[in-house]
């Protein structure tokens, strides 16, 4: 497979993870946003929950890094495809963590959390996310 074909698959899977982490965020809000809150009291524990779990993506964001910095090494070597996948398996791994907080956030509505708490932990996995996105200078 050509370097554009592989980031252009690793786009795609981005977009899609995008799409995965955010869509049980919207469908839960939509479905169950108007319902009385289960637990009202578990309010603040759920968004400090979520606000934590952020910090759960750092040891695996350095793991990509380690494999960034390895893939642009073996870039027009003979062994940039195994570079390219361990790239792609350790941001599959980071990208689980980065989805965190957007899905607490989707439990949070259960518990009556507050629409800016759940905008905000939203944000917080588009950022993490966004961390996962290939460089330009892999092109």
């Amino acid at each position: 497979m050509s370097r554009p074909e592989v980031r252009r698959r690793l786009s795609a899977a981005w977009w899609c993870q995008l799409g995965l982490t955010l869509s049980p965020l919207f469908l839960v809000s939509l479905l169950f946003g108007d319902r009385e809150p289960l637990l009202p009291v578990l309010q603040m524990p759920m968004f400090i929950a979520g606000l934590a779990s952020m910090f759960l993506s750092l040891r695996l964001f350095s793991g990509y890094k380690r494999a960034l910095v390895a893939t642009e090494a073996a870039l027009d070597g003979p062994e940039e495809p195994a570079a390219w996948e361990a790239l792609a398996n350790s941001r599959r791994r980071a990208f689980l963590a980065a989805g965190l907080p957007a899905w607490i956030a989707a439990l949070g509505v259960f518990v009556g959390l507050n629409g800016v708490a759940l905008f905000l932990l939203a944000l917080s996995s588009v950022v993490l996310l966004y961390l996962y996105r290939i460089p330009r200078q892999l092109a």
